[in-house]
C-alpha cells in the first residue's frame, strides 16, 4: 500500500537523478581521459624513458631487470612496466597501449572514490567523489606522463578501504588478505613508501580508536606471509641478477639505500631532483585539487561539527568512533592525507609525489559539500561556505577568463605558428628538476598558437563558475556542483588541446620520424648530452643510441656495470666518428647547440624543430 506518494515520488526522482549522474560520470571520464590517449606523442624525459623500459622488457624477455638503451635501469619497481609491457604484447607498441594502464588506474580510482563515498556517506557523496576525481587538476596533470603515482594511490587507498571494512563486525576474512595483497602490489609499484603510508595511517588510526586491542583479528602471520609471497620474489631475483661486489654496489644497495633512504635525506646520487619551498609546497595543493580545493572550508566545517558533537562526552565519542563507519572513514582520510603530506614536506619532493593524498582529501571535500548541501536544503538556512566558495570560484574564473581574453585580443594580428617551440622563451633546461618547470617557457608570442584552447578555456572558466554560483544562490546545489564539474571537464579538454600544440616542443617524435626516413641499419644515431632530452628517439626508432657526454642522471648507475653497452662517448669520440666514412645522425637539444657547433664546424642539418636539431656528417 502506498502511504506516502510524495516520498515515493522523491525516491523515483532520486533514482532517475542517480542514473543520469552515472552516465554523466562515464561521459566525463571518456572525453577527458580516453580522448587524450592518442595524442600527443610520448614526451621526452620520464614519459618515453619509462615506456622504453617496458618496450625493451618485451623485446628482451627479461621481466626482472629493467633496461633502457640496453643499460640496466635499477631505480624503479617493476609493476607499472609489467602492465605496460602486457599492453604492448596485447595491442602493439604505440601511444594508446602505453597510456592504457594509467587511464585504467584513473578509472578505478574514480570507481573506488564512488564506492567508498557511497557506502560511507551516501549516494550523492559517492557521485561527487568520483566527479571530483575525474575533474581534479592534479589527477589530470600528473597522468599526462607515464609515472606510477596514480596506480600507487589506487593501491594504497584500496588497501585502507579493505582494512576499514575488515574491522566491521562480521566482515569476511578475505578483506584482510585483500589489504595485505594490495600493499604488496604497492611495494612492487613504488617501493617502500607503499608500505610506509598505509601502515603509518593504520597505526595512527588504531592508536586513536583503540582498535589496536583487536590485534588478534588482523591475520598478522598469514597476512604477512601473503605480503612476502607477492612482494619478495622480484626483489630477491633482482638482487641475485644484479649482485654487488667489493668494488661495486649492486641492486640492493642502490634500490634501498640510494633510492629510498638517501633520496629521503636529500643525499641521493646523482642529484636530478629538487625540493619545493615549504610555502609553495603547501599552497600548490590548492592548485592540484582545483576547483574543489576551494570547498575545503566545507570539509573543515563538517570535521569541526563532528568533533564538537563528540567532545561533549568522551565515552560517547569513543563509542561512536568505534561503531560509525562514516566517522572512521573521515578519521582515516585525514590521517592518510596528513601522513603523505608531512612525509614529503620533510623529504625531497616533486610536485606529483603527494598524489596518494588526493583521494582521501577529495573524499573529505565531497563529504563536506554534500553535507552542507543537505543542511541547507533541510533547514532552509545558508551554511555560508557553499555560497562563499562558489562566489570565490566565480571571481577566480572571471579573472582567469579575462586574462585569457586579453591575450587572445592582443595576439589577434600575430600569425599562427604550428611549431610553438620556436616561440617559447627558453630557460636553462639544466635547472628543470621539477615536473612543471616547463611552465617557465611560456612567452607572450606563443599565445597566438594557443587560440583555440585559450578560447575554450576562457569560455569554461567564465560560464561554469558563474552559473554554479547563481545556482547556489537559488539552492540548486546538485546542479551547481555538476555545472562546475562539467565546466572544468571542458577546461581539461582545452588543456589537452594545448598539450597537443606543445607536442613538437615536449616530444622528439617528429625528429625520430625524420631520422627513420633517412637512416640505414649500419648508420649511427647519437644524442648529445643527457639521454632524457631526446629519450623519445629511443622509443620511436627502437634502436640503440649512443650518448655523447651523457653518462648522467638515470643512466649513471647502470653504466657502472661491466656489461654495460659501449654507448657512452666523449667529445673526442664524436669528432672521430664524425670524420669517419660512416654516416652519423646527432640529436642536439637547444641548450647544447652552441657547444656542438663549436665542436663540429662541418655539419648538415637533417631536421630542426622547436630549437632541437638533428645534424649529420654527410649530406
Amino acid at each position: 500500500m502506498i502511504s506516502n506518494p510524495i516520498t515515493l515520488s522523491e525516491q523515483k526522482h532520486a533514482e532517475r537523478e542517480s542514473k543520469i549522474s552515472y552516465w554523466a560520470l562515464a561521459v566525463v571520464f571518456l572525453v577527458v581521459y580516453v580522448g587524450s590517449m592518442f595524442i600527443p606523442g610520448l614526451l621526452d624525459d620520464a614519459d618515453s624513458t619509462h615506456a622504453e623500459a617496458a618496450r625493451e622488457m618485451v623485446v628482451s624477455g627479461d621481466y626482472v631487470t629493467l633496461h633502457i638503451n640496453g643499460v640496466r635501469y635499477l631505480e624503479k619497481a617493476p609493476l607499472p612496466y609489467w602492465l605496460v609491457a602486457f599492453s604492448y604484447k596485447l595491442l602493439g607498441v604505440n601511444e594508446f597501449s602505453t597510456r592504457l594502464p594509467m587511464v585504467l588506474s584513473v578509472m578505478l580510482l574514480g570507481l573506488l572514490a564512488f564506492r567508498w563515498g557511497r557506502r560511507t556517506f551516501g549516494e550523492r557523496t559517492g557521485i561527487y567523489a568520483a566527479l571530483f576525481t575525474y575533474t581534479c587538476a592534479g589527477v589530470y596533470l600528473f597522468t599526462r606522463v607515464l609515472i606510477p603515482e596514480v596506480l600507487l594511490s589506487l593501491l594504497i587507498a584500496a588497501a585502507l578501504y579493505f582494512f576499514l571494512t575488515a574491522l566491521e563486525p562480521g566482515a569476511p576474512a578475505w578483506r584482510w588478505y585483500a589489504a595485505y595483497a594490495l600493499i604488496a602490489l604497492g611495494v612492487l609499484t613504488k617501493g617502500l613508501i607503499a608500505l610506509a603510508f598505509p601502515c603509518g595511517a593504520a597505526f595512527f588510526f588504531l592508536l586513536l580508536t583503540g582498535d589496536w586491542r583487536r590485534w588478534r583479528e588482523f591475520r598478522l602471520l598469514s597476512g604477512l606471509a601473503l605480503f612476502v609471497a607477492i612482494a619478495a620474489p622480484w626483489h630477491i631475483l633482482a638482487g641475485l641478477r644484479n649482485p654487488g661486489t667489493p668494488d661495486h654496489h649492486g641492486f640492493l644497495w642502490f634500490y634501498f639505500v640510494n633510492e629510498h633512504f638517501l633520496r629521503f635525506l636529500g643525499k641521493r646520487y646523482p642529484r636530478d631532483y629538487n625540493k619545493l619551498p615549504a610555502t609553495l609546497y603547501w599552497s600548490l595543493h590548492l592548485v592540484w585539487l582545483f576547483p574543489w580545493s576551494l570547498y575545503l572550508p566545507a570539509a573543515i566545517t563538517v570535521a569541526l561539527q563532528e568533533w564538537r558533537s563528540r567532545s561533549k562526552s568522551a565515552e560517547a565519542s569513543n563509542q561512536i568512533l568505534r561503531s560509525d563507519f562514516a566517522s572512521r572513514t573521515r578519521l582515516m582520510c585525514w590521517i592518510l592525507a596528513s601522513v603523505v603530506l608531512l612525509f614529503f614536506a620533510l623529504s625531497t619532493n616533486q610536485e606529483y609525489y603527494t598524489f596518494p593524498a588526493y583521494l582521501p582529501l577529495l573524499l573529505l571535500l565531497a563529504d563536506g559539500v554534500a553535507r552542507c548541501e543537505w543542511t541547507e536544503c533541510l533547514t532552509k538556512e545558508r551554511t555560508g561556505w557553499l555560497t562563499t566558495s562558489a562566489g570565490l570560484l566565480a571571481v577566480i574564473g572571471l579573472i582567469a577568463s579575462t586574462m585569457l581574453a586579453v591575450g587572445l585580443w592582443q595576439s589577434r594580428n600575430l600569425p599562427f605558428e604550428p611549431d610553438i617551440g620556436a616561440l617559447l622563451s627558453k630557460q636553462d633546461t639544466n635547472a628543470y628538476t621539477l615536473s612543471t618547470s616547463h611552465m617557465l617557457d611560456l612567452s607572450y608570442a606563443s599565445f597566438a598558437a594557443l587560440r583555440l584552447p585559450a578560447g575554450l578555456a576562457a569560455f569554461a572558466l567564465l560560464v561554469a563558475p558563474v552559473l554554479s554560483f547563481l545556482l547556489r544562490l537559488y539552492r540548486r546545489h546538485y546542479s551547481a556542483t555538476w555545472m562546475l564539474g562539467i565546466g572544468f571537464a571542458i577546461f581539461l579538454i582545452a588543456a589537452h588541446v594545448a598539450l597537443g600544440r606543445f607536442g613538437p616542443y615536449l616530444s622528439s617524435k617528429q625528429l625520430a620520424q625524420e631520422i627513420s626516413r633517412r637512416a640505414h641499419p649500419e648508420d649511427k644515431v647519437m644524442i648529445y648530452g643527457d639521454q632524457a632530452f631526446g629519450s623519445s628517439l629511443l622509443f620511436y626508432l627502437q634502436r640503440p643510441i649512443d650518448l655523447v657526454e651523457g653518462r648522467t642522471t638515470s643512466m649513471w648507475f647502470g653504466s657502472t656495470f661491466a656489461d654495460a653497452p659501449k654507448i657512452y662517448l666523449s667529445n673526442a669520440d664524436l669528432q672521430h666518428d664524425w670524420a669517419g666514412t660512416g654516416r652519423v645522425f646527432l640529436f642536439v637539444p637547444p641548450h647544447q647547440k652552441t657547444n656542438v657547433d663549436g665542436l663540429l664546424p662541418t655539419k648538415y642539418v637533417v631536421a630542426e624543430l622547436s630549437g632541437k636539431y638533428v645534424y649529420s656528417n654527410q649530406p
